[in-house]
């Protein structure tokens, strides 16, 4: 890091306390920008269980960005941006700009999504029947499960139809009288292994050709009048936290040559829910050292966010986020503990830091705007991490 940023993010916790979420609304944009031009024909859908901080979700919405939302809260963070807009413009933009990717809707969600008529996730006939009876005017899409090899949180157990029951379902969606537009898979979250993708594209091209065969009507009529069918690619988009991450670029360009490939032909939308690629490298942590000590010879650092807080990424999200110090000095393995009464409270037993820190001093976690803060809890009566925002002049 370049000593004129550590100078900002300590001037930052000096005028705001610690723990610090720091936002930097510039890298947001660029990381918009990138995703974008090297996947042009492909329209995001920020994920906003990654980080639904609200000023995020405005800096997305202002760059033309739609949402992936699973829940009704997080469906009400985007909703209130666009709340004072005529009724018909407010209506256009959730019917083309907003998915509810949840797979599992309870009666009273689905309820509240059909005047909307939003499109939503699904990969069961239990789910088809309660939206047929709540929310039968929504769109539905059918999320398929694809391999998850090599990818750092593993979904497939959990979400997605198997592709051999895709046409079946989709049968039973049109024989309700629903509306089905489209597929959907997620190949996990921080992929490494671009084959799930591959696959994923070639499952759901399968699907597509049966359901034709079958004469099954799938997709939904645009603005223009045209038909076309959604092809929801999901996320897992790689976030290069360690020098092993293979590129996005070398991903992107794989997507594009097998989407070219396999859908070229066809009026095909494509979508994906890119949320970690998004927010990851755009936010930083600056905590506080509130104790020190040795134990066994090594020294140990008490600070004043843990795996309860912003860490909590370490627990859920299987993602290490190193700690490094403001102060130079030379580094040995040092352990640093969060600061509840709880013994699981350790961020690392091997975090690279100079021995001769003392209280008061602060300390900073890089990359870790993602599934981080939207974790954090206040267990033990100790509060999240305040959020300070950089670099959120207009677009």
């Amino acid at each position: 890091m370049i000593e004129t940023r550590k100078k900002l993010l300590q001037e930052l916790a000096a005028k705001n306390g610690t723990p610090l979420f720091v936002v930097d609304h510039e890298i947001l944009r660029n990381n918009f920008k990138e995703f974008r031009e090297k996947l042009p024909d492909v329209q995001p859908y920020f994920a906003v269980k990654s980080n639904s901080n609200p000023a995020i979700i405005k800096t997305m919405f202002d760059l033309g960005s739609s949402f992936d939302v699973a829940s009704i809260y997080e469906f009400k963070l985007v909703y209130k941006n666009i709340e004072t807009w005529p009724d018909k413009e407010r209506q256009d933009f959730i019917w083309d700009k907003i998915i509810y990717a949840n797979t599992i809707k309870p009666f009273k969600v689905l309820t509240k999504l059909n005047p909307y008529k939003i499109l939503v996730t699904f990969d069961n006939i239990e789910e088809l029947k309660k939206i047929k009876q709540h929310a039968p005017d929504v769109g539905l899409i059918l999320r398929i499960r694809v391999p998850n090899t090599g990818s750092m949180v593993e979904l497939s157990s959990k979400f997605g139809a198997h592709p051999g029951e895709a046409v079946d379902l989709i049968a039973e969606a049109i024989g309700m009288g629903l509306d089905v537009e489209g597929i959907s898979f997620h190949v996990g979250s921080q992929c490494n292994n671009f084959d799930n993708y591959l696959q994923g594209l070639n499952f759901a091209h399968s699907i597509l050709k049966e359901a034709a065969l079958r004469n099954f009507e799938i997709g939904f009529t645009d603005k223009e009048g045209k038909k076309k069918k959604v092809l929801d690619i999901g996320g897992g988009f790689p976030v290069k936290y360690t020098p092993d991450v293979k590129s996005f670029s070398a991903l992107a360009k794989k997507l594009n040559l097998e989407i070219k490939r396999l859908f070229g032909k066809d009026n095909i939308q494509v979508i994906a829910e890119p949320g970690r690629f998004m927010v990851a490298t755009a936010c930083t942590l600056v905590t506080k050292i509130i104790g020190k000590s040795i134990r066994d010879g090594k020294t140990c650092y008490y600070l004043d966010d843990g795996v309860y807080h912003t860490f909590s990424g370490q627990v859920y999200d299987h993602q290490y986020y190193p700690l490094h110090a403001f102060k130079a000095g030379e580094l040995k393995l040092c352990a640093t503990f969060g600061p509840t009464c709880d013994a699981f409270d350790t961020i690392s037993l091997a975090d690279e830091l100079p021995e001769d820190l003392q209280i008061d001093d602060l300390l900073y976690a890089e990359n870790i705007g993602a599934y981080t803060l939207a974790s954090a809890t206040d267990f033990n009566g100790f509060p999240v991490a305040k959020v300070a925002h950089i670099n959120r002049e207009n677009i």
